[in-house]
């Protein structure tokens, strides 16, 4: 790939922009990082076929995993990368501020309504903004920093308790290297935690740490473990990593040993971390799964301080609050004439009486008149609709409210888009089927839809001319043919009591 740059200003000021995906995005700094060196850009068609065929760039480079950018197709009519004055595209972050200027020498056939685009990527403006700018250094500024030797890389990617820690010691101790923590901070939500905490969380960790230089590299997840892993590797030797500490057995290139720890424990005898086998077992303590921790934190429990020091558990009990006090979609899906959108309205009304938090009812009908005014009833106008209803309730959640919606939203993908990113805000999403069927919706059939789909005289009816994918991921399922309106909002408050999403209180008599 070529490290030329041809593209004059003037052409910039009149290029097209576009948001790249979170994940294209973090590809994208890395890229102008250098931390993706050789690459300087977004790999061509040839580059993505030599790699597929043999593992290797089409220059001979071997590399792990694409780099690949998509945009609409809409905005590639415009370029033609034959012609140096119409071959600029302006990337930007996902507000809008321009990232980087892209000189597309190639354009083929995407996804649906998408096409790939290839070429050279140069830094616009002056690195972006965020929370933590001075920790995302690049390769040449960290290499810089660090001392002569060996140099012990870790990925931090989850918070750092004490068996992590004591393996992080022992394996720099082991190797007499510097410790370089690499924290990855590619996505909005890390392991169920804003970026933002995963990076305090680790600080607060620092003084249990050898002596040790921290980064946020923003590198998001791949999709498959393996390739993840191999761009790690790849990313950690461009920052200067010597030896990898890694539970992942496939990492072998990049020119980096990696150490695979051996299982640690608790010894009840001394309140030492130790290796498991070690410990007779009447004297160990496991370390605590993710799904442990989690349940502690969701239930408002203490972690445990021989499992994690006390300033982590304060990071961790700050980013996650017990359920009762964090940000909450509920989220009502059924046939029009189901009920979902008076248990809705009740559903409010119970919360409100409990005053614990702000109640925010997005109802159909309100939301298509003020939200969405002027879509229609195709697909993508239904997905589009139940898209900025997922928005703005998970934003409503992100401040820890709780976000009560109820749109038809027939369509699995746009349901799962919805949860996708209440979970994302750190929220809590409850999935409601409001599962009555057909033939008792058409009885009530309150507004006449039903009757006028019946006669030919509207169309694009859901559960007539169009489908409703009923919901195999409910977190709970109501039909109100055989449930009162009491009864029904009964039995969501209910559940949400046994969850922990809302405190249990006496009813007045």
């Amino acid at each position: 790939m070529s490290n030329g740059w041809l593209l004059p200003e003037d052409v910039l000021r009149d290029a097209p922009s576009y948001a790249p995906r979170p994940a294209e995005l973090a590809d994208l700094q890395l890229l102008l990082s250098g931390a993706y060196a050789p690459l300087t850009g977004f790999m061509s068609r040839a580059d993505l076929a030599s790699l597929n065929r043999r593992g290797r760039l089409a220059d001979g480079t071997p590399w792990p995993v694409p780099v690949t950018l998509q945009v609409p197709a809409a905005l590639a009519d415009g370029l033609d990368p034959a012609d140096p004055a119409r071959r600029a595209v302006v990337l930007t972050d996902g507000e809008g501020a321009p990232v980087a200027a892209m000189d597309v020498t190639d354009v083929w056939p995407g996804r649906e309504g998408m096409v790939g685009v290839g070429g050279t990527v140069r830094r616009l403006g002056d690195g972006g903004h965020g929370p933590f700018q001075r920790l995302r250094r690049g390769p040449d500024e960290v290499r810089g920093l660090l001392p002569p030797g060996r140099v012990l890389g870790v990925f931090a990617d989850r918070p750092l308790h004490r068996p992590q820690l004591a393996q992080i010691a022992h394996a720099a101790r082991t190797l007499g290297a510097h410790l370089l923590v690499m924290i990855p901070v590619g996505e909005e939500s890390i392991g169920g935690l804003p970026a933002e905490s995963l990076v305090r969380s680790v600080f607060a960790a620092r003084d249990r740490m050898p002596p040790a230089t921290l980064v946020a590299v923003p590198l998001a997840r791949r999709r498959d473990e393996i390739s993840d892993a191999l761009l790690r590797a790849r990313v950690a030797a461009a920052y200067g990593v010597t030896h990898l500490l890694s539970t992942e057995g496939m990492l072998s290139g990049a020119g980096l040993r990696v150490l695979v720890p051996r299982e640690l424990a608790y010894d009840n005898r001394d309140g030492q971390w130790r290796w498991r086998e070690d410990i007779p077992p009447r004297n160990r303590r496991l370390a605590l799964s993710a799904r442990e921790i989690d349940d502690l934190l969701d239930r408002g429990f203490p972690l445990p301080e021989w499992h994690t020091p006390p300033a982590v558990a304060k990071e961790l009990a700050r980013a996650r609050p017990p359920r009762r006090h964090r940000g909450l979609v509920i989220f009502l899906t059924g046939l029009s004439g189901s009920g979902k959108s008076t248990i809705a309205r009740g559903l409010a009304d119970v919360l409100r009486e409990q005053g614990d938090r702000t109640i925010t009812l997005l109802d159909g009908d309100v939301v298509r008149r003020e939200l969405s005014a002027g879509l229609g009833f195709s697909k993508a106008d239904r997905d589009l609709n139940v898209r900025r209803i997922g928005w703005v309730a998970a934003e409503i959640a992100r401040h820890r409210g709780v976000g009560i919606c109820c749109p038809i939203a027939p369509y699995a993908a746009a349901r799962a888009t919805a949860r996708e990113m209440a979970e994302t805000a750190g929220a809590g999403f409850l999935l409601v089927h409001v599962a009555t069927p057909l033939a008792v919706c058409e009885q009530r059939d309150r507004k006449g839809l039903y009757a006028r789909a019946r006669a030919g005289l509207i169309t694009g009816m859901t559960g007539i001319d169009d489908p409703y994918e009923a919901p195999t991921d409910a977190d709970l399922v109501v039909d109100t043919s055989d449930l009162s309106v009491e009864e029904a909002i009964g039995k969501v408050m209910e559940h949400l009591t046994e969850t922990g999403w809302v405190e249990p209180r006496l009813q007045p008599a």
